[in-house]
């Protein structure tokens, strides 16, 4: 049997956009998600209801259930205080699936076997993804948790990784730079237009653009715009259009800063 042909079952500790995409995606791959649990009735409810095998279950407390499995898909500000509250059965494989967080934050878990499980990506319950493109970050400090979750990971994802909690924070800074700030940004870019009346869809060839050359060359060689110009009459201006928004005007200009300072 190969490792994609194993099969197991897994509860899950959290029911929002991680949780609803991985439980699908386990589920489609063959394993049996067991229980969802959620402080929220109604999520757990949701979720459970979308799967064959879940139970919604009001309390995280599976030392009753045949689970291999336990992921924590809870916001980072929760993790803390959800794990003070679980409970588990003797050598149950329990993995969070944050990307800041440390392996550490589940040593106090009686009887898990701590882990983590972090797939790379954005989630939103209203988005379809690919997960066989997603990254999977794994850690964990027994070797037999490993290959378990390398066979997990491996059965929906093509890109897998083992990859320690400093090296995980550093790539979520990264990440955050990479999704988060750029999607605020873009953000930005549409209340402008909307501001004006005019139609956003017009930047959507020039933001796919921008992002297919930056994952084919280094980003910072091909940096175009006023900034690495130096063209300080279009930067004044723009400046000056930006009076109504302070605080637009100072991530403009803290960016022309570090883009004129990064400048290769």
């Amino acid at each position: 049997m190969t490792n994609t042909e194993k099969k197991y079952n897994i509860a899950f500790v959290g029911a929002g956009n991680v949780a609803w995409h991985l439980a699908q995606a386990f589920t489609a791959a063959g394993h049996t998600v067991v229980a969802v649990y959620s402080r929220s009735a109604a999520s757990r409810e949701e979720l459970a209801g979308i799967l064959p095998n879940a139970a919604p279950v009001s309390v995280p407390d599976f030392t009753g259930l045949a689970v291999d499995v336990i992921l924590i898909a809870v916001p980072d500000a929760a993790l803390q205080s959800i794990t003070s509250e679980l409970k588990v059965k003797p050598g149950t494989t329990v993995a969070h699936t944050s990307g800041s967080q440390p392996l550490a934050i589940l040593q106090h878990i009686q009887g898990a076997m701590p882990a983590v499980f972090y797939p790379l990506q954005t989630f939103s319950k209203t988005k379809d993804l690919d997960l066989k493109k997603v990254p999977i970050l794994l850690e964990a400090t027994q070797e037999s948790v490993v290959q378990q979750l390398e066979c997990l990971a491996q059965s929906i994802s093509g890109k897998v990784h083992e990859i320690d909690s400093d090296a995980r924070r550093q790539i979520h800074l990264a990440a955050v730079f990479a999704c988060n700030f750029t999607n605020h940004l873009l953000g930005i870019s549409q209340q402008l237009l909307q501001e004006a009346n005019l139609p956003t869809e017009l930047l959507h060839p020039l933001v796919q653009e921008t992002v297919a050359k930056a994952m084919q060359q280094n980003p910072y060689l091909v940096q175009t715009g006023p900034a690495i110009r130096h063209d300080n009459n279009v930067i004044q201006a723009h400046l000056h259009m930006l009076q109504e928004h302070p605080l637009f005007k100072e991530i403009y200009q803290k960016l022309t800063e570090s883009i004129q300072a990064t400048k290769v």
